[in-house]
């Protein structure tokens, strides 16, 4: 080492990143506040409808009938070694097809009883199962109904045992 280098000092770090760091985020804070504030931006239009509840008319409500289905109880496929799914179902038509939909209870218990037999255990533990086995099952049921007649299928139990 020379002397040259012994008495130079060290490099000294910049703080520019640091400050821009703190400062921009900042000024965007201040930005958005004095935006909503003044009016540029109205923050309910950041809010879906699905969370005001707007679009459910209490109308709509009242003009819901549901037809429960029988509790179903099936083992599931080999490889789950004894495992049973026992399923209830409501499902949510018109009042005035209710009678018609009643009368084909037996037909869709039957679908959606072969329809969960033929699942097995890997199908449930996938992310997202049950919203895909209830598409399923509703479309089935719909193709036994007929188009129009039930609307949603709910599940009301859903258990592994």
């Amino acid at each position: 080492m020379s002397e040259a280098d012994a008495t130079e000092a060290p490099r000294r770090r910049s703080r520019l990143p640091l400050i821009l760091g703190l400062l921009l985020p900042l000024a965007g804070g201040a930005a958005g506040f004095f935006a909503v504030r003044e009016g540029f931006l109205d923050p309910a239009a950041f809010v879906r409808p699905a969370e005001t509840g707007a679009d459910i008319a209490p109308d709509a409500l009242a003009d819901t009938a549901f037809v429960p289905l029988d509790t179903i109880v099936v083992s599931l496929a080999s490889g789950s070694a004894g495992r049973h799914l026992r399923f209830t179902a409501e499902l949510e038509v018109a009042p005035a097809h209710r009678a018609e939909v009643e009368r084909l209870r037996p037909r869709v218990v039957d679908v959606l009883n072969g329809y969960l037999r033929a699942l097995d255990q890997s199908d449930f533990e996938a992310p997202g199962a049950l919203v895909r086995l209830r598409a399923q099952m509703l479309r089935r049921v719909q193709m036994v109904t007929g188009d129009g007649k039930v609307r949603d299928l709910l599940v009301m139990e859903f258990v592994m045992t």
